[in-house]
């Protein structure tokens, strides 16, 4: 399953609403996926391949190889 390594971020569920003159009328379901990017990571001084979401690497959360 796609998680990120980092903050652990994955999949989420919840619903899709159908407004139709003010009204919800239909609810359906839907998933929410991550930006999930796969990067060259220094951890504890070696380079591994990790699955990062964009968020993380935007804030600097891991060192790129």
């Amino acid at each position: 399953m796609a998680v990120c390594e980092i903050c652990q971020k994955s999949i989420n569920y919840g619903k899709k609403l159908s407004i139709t003159r003010s009204h919800i009328s239909k609810r359906s379901t839907r998933t929410w996926k991550p930006n999930l990017r796969t990067v060259k990571v220094i951890i504890n001084g070696e380079t591994k391949r990790i699955h990062v979401c964009a968020k993380c690497l935007k804030n600097g959360k891991v060192k790129r190889a």
